[in-house]
């Protein structure tokens, strides 16, 4: 009788120890894709170092496509971690707040005597601190339903979009080079896409958003020309992308409003 539970947790043991050993590699996908986003990062910083403008804009969208996978290969697959969800904040941190820090320090305010640097130092705590709110609200269960259709803030990605937008719009436009490339319009810039980022103002949030049958044949039409737009002027694309969203904030807070109002009459 001993010898065979002595045998029962033997086995136990053994079985604990091989799966310690063993990783389904479906635990390594999402994991394997938030890692090309963090090696897209560190390599938007490079390119910036060396002057190469097109590459470093280009590595940082590439660093937000493959964000925007990660979270849904996990989900596909079933296969979300403690693990990944602090790999990518740490890659959210480098891709979004690092690289384009230095991307805009390097093109423009790299000759703004002393204070080039701070601004950009700004721009990347921001990026910190939004992040680091957005883990510890991952544990709140006590949310309103109405919030699941909104960030809090501007999320990562798009507030890196939004501080690299003289940049895209410059490659189409050099003559507006006095404008987009002065000190002072990129340093307001920063310090304003860091006060949306840390702020509490609610911007959409396509995750949960349902379409209605009839506006599936007009946003198949939609794509198409953005594709098309992709194609043939993909820097005044994304500018122009970037803008829209930038003027969408306010709307997306007269939404809020009245989706908290309707959820709150419901309520009572």
């Amino acid at each position: 009788m001993v010898n065979l539970i002595n045998e029962k947790i033997e086995s136990k043991i053994a079985l604990s120890k091989q799966k310690l050993n063993e990783i389904p590699f479906r635990k390594l996908a999402p994991n394997m894709v938030t890692m090309m986003a963090l090696c897209s990062g560190v390599t938007s910083i490079r390119y910036s170092v060396s002057q190469n403008w097109m590459l470093a804009v280009l590595c940082i969208f590439l660093a937000a496509l493959f964000d925007g996978l990660d979270g849904r290969v996990a989900r596909l697959l079933k296969a979300s971690s403690k693990f990944g969800a602090e790999l990518d904040s740490l890659s959210d941190f480098v891709s979004f707040g690092v690289a384009p820090a230095i991307l805009i320090y390097q093109w423009s305010l790299y000759d703004l005597p002393r204070f080039g640097w701070l601004f950009c130092l700004i721009f990347a705590m921001g990026m910190a601190m939004r992040l680091a709110r957005f883990n510890t609200m991952l544990d709140m269960e006590d949310v309103p339903e109405y919030w699941s259709h909104y960030f809090v803030g501007v999320p990562a990605p798009a507030a890196a979009a939004l501080g690299i937008m003289p940049v895209l719009i410059w490659f189409d436009f050099p003559e507006l080079e006095f404008l987009l490339r002065s000190n002072a319009f990129c340093a307001v810039l920063m310090c304003l896409v860091t006060f949306l980022m840390v702020s509490r103002i609610p911007t959409i949030s396509v995750k949960k958003t349902k379409v209605k049958t009839t506006w599936f044949v007009p946003l198949m039409l939609l794509a198409v020309l953005f594709i098309n737009f992709m194609l043939t002027q993909p820097w005044l694309t994304l500018g122009v992308m970037t803008c829209l969203y930038l003027c969408s904030i306010p709307l997306s807070c007269l939404k809020f409003q009245k989706d908290k109002k309707k959820y709150e009459r419901k309520r009572a």
